[in-house]
């Protein structure tokens, strides 16, 4: 073993494991925050389902993959391969488009006081679900489309394997099925990217502007906290402009691959270390606003355990009256 490939192994094991950590963590924060406020904001709404869809990229991606290069080659069966590939495709989908609902929205938001997210919450919950909801509807019966015709080939005896995953291989496609990628799935992403970029920018501004008319007032009396509204939007503009940053280096590598026909080994394995960057790595950009002690000490301590206790004991008290 040379020390390409123990780094190649190190840096695997790490993305996957601090990128679990990350993302349930976080998956369960917002899920103790919704038992206890029995509601959650917007934003929280919107990072809940993208933790969830980064936590499937992980496991379907990061955790096989980890495998795969410390020495377990081709463990994953035919129907499990494109199962996988599945679950890879509409959660990478579903990442990028929750993103970019995240980055929209918050600009949305910020742009204006008077603005229609703030005057209609009832609306803006609602348009925010559906859009939400469509994201897993739509991706789901678009791979669905390239699972079934992956499926279909894998069973013919007549088609070659020329996609190598490491836990498993797989057919390639047609041009047909190329086609139906770039329309269905490519342009989309291409949209978001531009919608996140041009959100992105709007929120730099309109922070700059804000930044410029308070600040008199800040020297005046002394005081350099920022809004909590200023504090969101700059933990979500790090946490977009993260995703921009790997998702373009992640596509011109790819981009790279495809069109060398002599790729090097370490240019596929730098393409998927760069693309499990921002579901591993994302969560903890978050997190920075979130106090460790505050998530346990104040939600649970406080509101689980002793509801848990109660029932417990109404529990005890049943059984001795049944005695």
């Amino acid at each position: 073993m040379n020390i390409w490939n123990l780094a190649i192994r190190i840096i695997f094991l790490s993305q996957t494991t601090t990128g679990i950590l990350g993302n349930f963590s976080l998956l369960f924060y917002y899920l103790v925050l919704y038992c206890r406020e029995h509601t959650l904001k917007h934003t929280n709404f919107i990072l809940t389902h993208l933790m969830s869809a980064n936590a499937l990229i992980i496991l379907s991606i990061a955790v096989p993959q980890t495998m795969a290069v410390w020495g377990f080659k081709h463990f994953v069966n035919d129907f499990g391969c494109v199962f996988l590939l599945y679950i890879q495709g509409f959660a990478r989908n579903v990442s990028i488009g929750a993103t970019c609902l995240l980055s929209v929205f918050q600009a949305l938001t910020i742009s204006s006081r008077k603005s229609c997210w703030k005057d209609n919450k009832a609306k803006t919950t609602k348009c925010i679900h559906c859009s939400v909801s469509l994201l897993w509807v739509f991706y789901m019966l678009i791979r669905f489309i390239f699972l079934m015709n992956i499926f279909m080939k894998t069973n013919s005896q007549n088609m070659t394997r020329n996609r190598d995953f490491g836990y498993c291989s797989t057919v390639g496609w047609d041009e047909i099925i190329n086609s139906l990628y770039t329309a269905l799935v490519m342009c989309p992403e291409i949209f978001f990217a531009v919608l996140i970029t041009w959100s992105s920018a709007s929120m730099i501004v309109i922070l700059y502007r804000h930044k410029q008319s308070v600040q008199h007032i800040r020297s005046s009396h002394g005081s350099r906290r920022s809004s909590p509204e200023s504090t969101a939007t700059q933990n979500i503009l790090v946490l977009v402009s993260t995703f921009l940053a790997f998702y373009t280096l992640s596509t011109i590598l790819r981009g790279c691959i495809a069109f060398l026909y002599n790729h090097s080994w370490w240019l596929v394995y730098i393409s998927r270390i760069t693309s499990l960057c921002f579901p591993c790595f994302g969560p903890f950009v978050l997190m920075r606003h979130h106090s460790v002690l505050s998530i346990f000490n104040l939600v649970w301590l406080r509101k689980i355990l002793p509801d848990l206790f109660l029932t417990v004991h109404n529990i005890r008290l049943s059984i001795l009256f049944k005695l």
